[in-house]
């Protein structure tokens, strides 16, 4: 019983950390996220899920990508000329890593030259 109980407390904080580094790396689908602050990037998506249509998401993706094209400008950087495909972000199935279920490390305890 009480390695039960350790065992399900060690899976929980796996998963906080877990949680609190997905939300730092999250950051790389934001176009321009290198020159925002981590403020900046939390209110980034914070308005995204406030967006209640694709057409507003698409038009605030937009305004934010001219936004950073011109804060590049101002510190004597250049950012792709196209944002990132919409839709990059995370989403069901998807891991901080970008991999989603089944991805590297999630092998069934083969070990290496295994078929």
């Amino acid at each position: 019983m009480k390695t039960r109980l350790l065992m399900t407390t060690i899976a929980l904080a796996v998963m906080s950390i877990g949680g609190a580094m997905a939300q730092d790396a999250a950051p790389a689908t934001i176009y321009g996220s290198q020159l925002m602050t981590r403020q900046e990037r939390m209110e980034y998506r914070n308005q995204m899920r406030t967006l209640k249509t694709q057409q507003e998401r698409n038009a605030f993706r937009l305004e934010h990508h001219t936004r950073m094209q011109e804060r590049a400008k101002e510190r004597g950087m250049t950012l792709p000329d196209t944002p990132p495909a919409a839709g990059g972000g995370m989403g069901p199935g998807r891991a901080a890593g970008g991999m989603g279920m089944g991805g590297p490390g999630m092998g069934g305890g083969r070990g290496r030259g295994a078929p």
